[in-house]
């Protein structure tokens, strides 16, 4: 060994070193904290969010904002555990996407509970059994998520944040030809997202869809002539080979999360409140339901309709828009729009998924 690289090597060695005693002392002071708060509520959705931006935006490099991201939920997520470890429900099994965002908003110092529905998600949090929840709400290529659009209506969490995850699936199979495979199984959804690479690669295999891609992996791993559309984190948990990588037909794919929990979450400067409204039964409704957002110059940057379930034709709007409830134009445009709807519900305000 030459003796530049064992300088070099001494140099990270002494930064590591210093990196432990600095990791140990926020440790500490994370945990004075959680005394000072005498039991009041762990998680600070915008303090972290708020962490998060001013380390991303000091980032010189040669570290990605990402990196610095991912680092510090790590740290964050460690050091909160120290005041209390936080349970997450999720759509499992293990190995699914929705676990893997579970572990990029929380850290891998939680402690992840895999449902068998999104229904479940949502139940296991209203009861206590879990802190939060993680659902997927709409995918860039499949669009919205019925079922969880739905209880959002119905239920009464709170969206306390999103995640945003991009999303690369493969092929999994236990043969080693892909001309010998008979039937693929996956989530719709997933299913959706491949559709033209399996038309072109696979276009005589029986298409399954099931529960979730890890149920999917673990029936191709037990199944001679069978194929899963999954994460490489399911190919990895089922011992299962990759076929063939990155089959999403859109190379930007991304799922978009939300995180539900009971708590209101404070400003942190960069946020986003969602909201779901009904229009009364008359001419130029839906135009009125939009006036007071441009009113007040509040931005929208989703609009989404779904049958209201109460009578035929009828429609509920969900809608996403710029700020927190708490700023002053969001609020006024809020004030207005409840003299107009016929109903409003507002599903949370959170911090920007970073």
């Amino acid at each position: 060994m030459s003796e530049e690289l064992k300088n070099f090597r001494a140099q990270i060695d002494g930064i590591d070193d210093e990196l432990l005693k600095l990791f140990n002392q926020r440790a500490a002071l994370a945990q004075q904290i959680g005394h000072a708060k005498k039991g009041g509520v762990v998680l600070r959705p915008e303090r972290e969010a708020q962490v998060l931006q001013r380390l991303a935006a000091a980032n010189s490099g040669p570290l990605s904002a990402q990196s610095v991201t991912a680092l510090f939920t790590e740290v964050m997520s460690h050091c909160r555990a120290l005041e209390e470890p936080l349970s997450v429900a999720y759509l499992g099994p293990h190995g699914t996407f929705s676990e893997a965002a579970v572990f990029k908003r929380f850290g891998h110092a939680c402690a992840g509970v895999p449902c068998a529905s999104i229904d479940e998600v949502f139940r296991k949090v209203e009861s206590g059994e879990a802190n939060y929840g993680v659902v997927p709400v709409e995918n860039s290529t499949e669009g919205a998520i019925g079922r969880t659009l739905d209880l959002l209506l119905q239920s009464p969490l709170k969206v306390c944040g999103e995640v945003l995850l991009a999303v690369h699936q493969c092929l999994l199979s236990q043969d080693a030809d892909m001309a010998t495979i008979k039937r693929v199984y996956s989530h719709p959804q997933s299913l959706g997202q491949c559709q033209d690479w399996l038309n072109t690669h696979l276009p005589h295999a029986e298409r399954v869809s099931v529960a979730s891609n890890a149920e999917a992996a673990s029936l191709a791993a037990k199944e001679k002539h069978g194929a899963a559309v999954a994460g490489k984190q399911a190919a990895e948990r089922f011992n299962i080979a990759v076929l063939a990588a990155n089959i999403e037909d859109d190379p930007r794919n991304t799922t978009r999360f939300l995180v539900m929990g009971n708590q209101d979450v404070a400003v942190s400067g960069r946020d986003k409140t969602s909201l779901v409204m009904a229009a009364p039964n008359r001419p130029g409704a839906v135009h009125d339901l939009l006036t007071p957002l441009a009113k007040h110059g509040v931005s929208m940057s989703k609009l989404e309709s779904r049958p209201a379930r109460a009578g035929l034709w009828e429609y509920v709007f969900f809608l996403d828009v710029d700020g927190h409830q708490g700023d002053a134009k969001v609020a006024a445009a809020l004030t207005e729009l409840k003299q107009v709807a016929a109903f409003v519900k507002i599903l949370g305000s959170y911090p920007v998924a970073i």
